[in-house]
């Protein structure tokens, strides 16, 4: 979907030719906060009693004034103070096994095991002793989690590790690569609800506000986690690498380069925003742009993967799902634990709109809900594999050869997650939709211009929402969340492209350029003029 560079913006050309460690759990007091489930129990620290088997959730204690908290010394840091107070223990695990088995399977494999495939050559993924968690009530889950948000302390002030006993129960804290990601913004849409789609309960959970502009990071932490223990473990582990549109490349340079672990990142040239391009080279990735699409890199990575010490970092890695699964009990939280009648997620490796129900059912499954919502996965209808498979009935699956889109990230024709999506939609009755190049660049703008500054995958999914409004589906008082997966500003040139009026056979309704005046006063009072009357209030 390239453009011409000259438009009525100026943007400047760029080229560019041993043993686990013991799992830890905080011994610090609980935080005041307010209770509001059914049992007001107060998260404690999880011990174990004579039995060797978790204690249950103590009693509701009075938390002590916060004056009588004492400050760390000022020459110990946050991962000091974290490994001085935690106590060694043992309480959760988790381990790989075949995606979807048969519960007669008994296959399965350590997390410490570099391994991305079952037996089969089917997907894996990461399984969590439930048995275990559920000897804590869902209501102590809840004030646990909820105690440790807008924190400093290590691990927990990330929103992903907040939730560490779901997510790498048996990873040491020392190990962990954090920037704190996660705990983003879910924001009441309400001029654009009321507006375009006469909806009073439109919620938007903002991902692009996260460390490297994207909801990646909330994966690549874990995986970057998970690779520096096993260096530290002396695994066969050089690098890590990836293939991406993008933002996954953003996100995994960033957190090797946070932790000193080589990263090799394969592009397909020409096809990504330049704001996204920059992102792994200024923080010293090994960049290899090939003259492919993204399916092209994919295979190239997987093979080279195969025979090099270079770990993979794509979705078909099941780790990174463990952290992105975050986002939607975050948004849970943000409901104060009331679940939404929908969320709409876009969907290119389709792992995201997995990890998004694993949230959700994992929060059912434990006893924090009661339900989980229904769920869309909005796709380009130049990349929409899914689209059409589920149109056809889930009757046959086919790939597709992906074209050009200004979602460039969900440019993707044959998605590694394909039989996750296929499975979390089902088991939610859930729906994919799908939006042309005009539609998508439309809602982005139409969002844009009540305040948001969107990505175009926001506004594939803001398509599939104003579909499945107009035809019904969708309630006006329906409380709904729109997954924007990425911030608007790694794709300045697709707006500038679009308000400048300058892609070919695209309408840009509600482009918006700039007026061209005379530098002299009676122009400007003039122009003025007209645009004031044409925006004066209309009484009747």
């Amino acid at each position: 979907m390239a453009s011409s560079t000259t438009t009525l913006f100026q943007s400047s050309p760029f080229s560019l030719n041993p043993k686990p460690k013991p799992y830890s759990l905080p011994k610090s007091k609980p935080s005041n906060f307010i209770l509001k489930s059914q049992s007001q129990s107060q998260p404690q620290p999880l011990t174990h009693n004579n039995n060797n088997t978790p204690a249950s959730p103590p009693a509701a204690v009075t938390p002590p004034p916060s004056s009588s908290k004492h400050r760390r010394p000022a020459d110990e840091n946050i991962r000091d103070e974290a490994r001085r107070i935690n106590v060694s223990q043992h309480l959760f695990s988790a381990k790989y096994v075949p995606f979807n088995a048969d519960p007669s399977s008994t296959e399965s494999y350590s997390l410490d095991e570099i391994v991305y495939r079952s037996q089969s050559g089917g997907l894996l993924d990461v399984q969590h002793d439930l048995d275990a968690l559920k000897k804590f009530d869902g209501a102590y889950w809840r004030n646990l989690f909820d105690s440790r948000v807008g924190k400093t302390t290590w691990p927990y002030g990330s929103g992903v590790w907040s939730k560490k006993e779901w997510v790498l129960p048996e990873i040491d804290d020392d190990d962990i690569v954090s920037a704190f990601e996660g705990n983003s913004n879910l924001f009441w849409a309400e001029r654009f609800g009321k507006q375009f789609l006469g909806m009073n309960d439109l919620w938007v959970k903002n991902c692009g506000t996260s460390h490297t502009g994207s909801f990646k990071d909330l994966g690549m932490t874990v995986l970057v986690s998970q690779v520096n223990r096993l260096r530290k473990m002396n695994r066969p582990v050089v690098g890590v690498g990836c293939a991406s549109t993008g933002d996954t490349s953003a996100a995994l340079s960033a957190y090797c380069a946070s932790a000193g672990i080589p990263s090799i990142v394969f592009l397909p040239a020409n096809r990504i925003s330049i704001a996204q391009l920059v992102q792994p080279i200024a923080n010293g990735a090994f960049v290899l742009s090939i003259d492919t699409d993204f399916d092209g890199c994919m295979q190239l990575i997987r093979e080279v993967t195969a025979e090099l010490p270079i770990y993979l970092a794509n979705s078909l890695n099941s780790l990174r799902l463990e952290g992105q699964k975050t986002a939607a009990i975050e948004i849970l939280q943000q409901f104060d634990w009331q679940v939404p009648d929908w969320v709409i997620v876009p969907g290119g490796n389709l792992g995201n709109i997995y990890a998004f129900y694993k949230g959700f059912h994992m929060c059912r499954e434990l006893g924090l809900v009661d339900r989980i919502p229904r769920l869309v996965c909005a796709q380009a209808a130049n990349a929409n594999p899914l689209y059409l498979y589920f149109k056809s009935g889930w009757k046959e699956f086919k790939p597709v050869r992906a074209q050009t889109t200004f979602a460039s990230a969900i440019q993707i024709g044959d998605p590694v997650s394909i039989d996750r999506a296929v499975h979390a939609l089902k088991n939610c009755n859930g729906i994919v939709e799908e939006a042309t190049e005009e539609e998508l660049m439309d809602a982005m703008a139409q969002a844009d211009s009540t305040g948001m500054f969107t990505c175009p995958h926001t506004g594939v999914a803001l398509t599939a929402l104003f579909k499945l409004r107009n035809s019904g589906v969708i309630k006006p008082t329906d409380r709904t969340v729109v997954v924007s997966t990425a911030h608007g500003l790694k794709f300045t040139q697709s707006k500038i492209d679009y308000h400048s009026k300058n892609i070919k056979d695209l309408a840009c309704q509600f482009a918006n350029p700039p007026m061209q005046v005379k530098a002299d006063f009676g122009s400007v009072m003039d122009v003025l003029s007209k645009y004031l009357q044409s925006k004066a209030p209309k009484y009747h």
